[in-house]
Parts: structure tokens; sequence; C-alpha cells
């Protein structure tokens, strides 16, 4: 991910102009996504902890990519789906948490094909962004959790030159009509999480909802 650019996401971004098998290898190369940055893994760790429940439940990591969260969360106890559109990273993070409680499935983090499965945390980082209707994946994606479910959004406006995102503001206006009180936190001052001093707008918001 770049200051002045666009940021490396997954393949449910929904950019027809990216091959997402083909930039699979290289995905974890960047920090926040391979964390293979002992300390850029333990800030994400840290944060993670503070968004999904606190006691072993079922998450759900819709544009898992290669499983990098998904692995932290499977480390904090839960038991993990994790969906992407790429069957590369699919298979990647199935070889990342192989011997895990952990299912990875090829599908639209839109409308994730896990049937009538229930779950207790639906993580989503840097999709919600690019999707067409942002907001009825949110209704979707509320639907999709048990009462006192957690819904973990990790979004922001990437790049300086020609900014890419979704503002905080248009977020939590678009949660409005689906949960509780949304709760927001700053990620842009920790640059432990980027790998670096990033100069653009990153933030989380988690909603507990019932």
């Amino acid at each position: 991910m770049t200051n002045d650019g666009e940021p490396v996401t997954s393949a449910n971004t929904a950019r027809p102009d990216v091959d997402w098998d083909e930039r699979a290898a290289s995905f974890d190369e960047e920090p926040d996504h391979g964390l293979r940055d002992p300390g850029v893994r333990r800030a994400w760790d840290g944060r993670l902890r503070g968004w999904l429940p606190g006691r072993a439940g079922d998450v759900l990591d819709l544009g898992c990519g290669t499983g990098s969260l998904s692995l932290l969360a499977s480390e904090q106890g839960h038991r993990v789906t994790g969906v992407d559109l790429s069957p590369a990273m699919v298979t990647l993070a199935r070889e990342k948490l192989a011997g895990r409680d952990a299912v990875f499935l090829v599908g639209d983090a839109a409308v994730p094909p896990i049937g009538e499965q229930r779950f207790d945390a639906v993580l989503v980082r840097h999709v919600l962004w690019a999707l067409p209707d942002p907001g009825r994946a949110l209704r979707h994606w509320a639907g999709l959790l048990r009462p006192g479910g957690r819904l973990v959004l990790v979004e922001g406006v990437w790049g300086t030159v020609a900014p890419v995102g979704i503002p905080v503001e248009r977020l939590t206006a678009l949660l409005a009509p689906v949960a509780g009180q949304a709760r927001v936190e700053r990620l842009s001052d920790d640059p432990l999480l980027w790998g670096g001093e990033v100069a653009d707008e990153r933030y989380a918001v988690v909603v507990v909802t019932g």
C-alpha cells in the first residue's frame, strides 16, 4: 500500500482491470497484508483482540486475501470461515491455516456462500469501499450475525494525490439503519499497523448488534 495510490486489496474489490490470482503470489509483500514483520504482526494482533469477542467464537473473514487476519483470529481461539473471490488467494489462505479450525471458500464477499450459518463476528478489511452497493452489503452482513455479534470494518480513504476509499462519516451513516452505535478507532496514527508512517485516513468501525 502506498501513500499516493490505491490500497492493494483482495479480489473482492470488483476491479476488472486487476488479475488478483496473478497478484496473489506477491500479496503478502505489503507489510499489513503478510504481517511478516513481528512489530506489524503484534500491532494487528492487539487491535484484533479488541475488536473480536473475548471468548472463542465463529468469525467470518470477508475478502480474506491470503488469510493473515484469519490466522491471527485462529490463534486467538476463534473458528474461522474465510471468503475471497480469488481462487489463488483462497489456496494460499488454506495453506497458511493448514491444520487449524478454519475453512476457506471462493465466493463474493458481498454475498458470501455460507448458507444458513451465523457468526459471532464478521470481519471485513479494505473491501467495502469498492463494492457497488455498500449499503446493501452492510445489511446483508449484519444479517449473518448472531444476537450480540460484532461487525468489524477496517476502511479508509487512501492516497494524497488521487484519494480513493470511503470516509468514516459516510460509513457510519450507512450503518445507522442497520445496527446499533458504532465505535470508531482512528488507525492512521499507528505506524506499526502499516509498516511506516501514513498521511491518509485509516480507521476501524466496530458495531455490537442487539
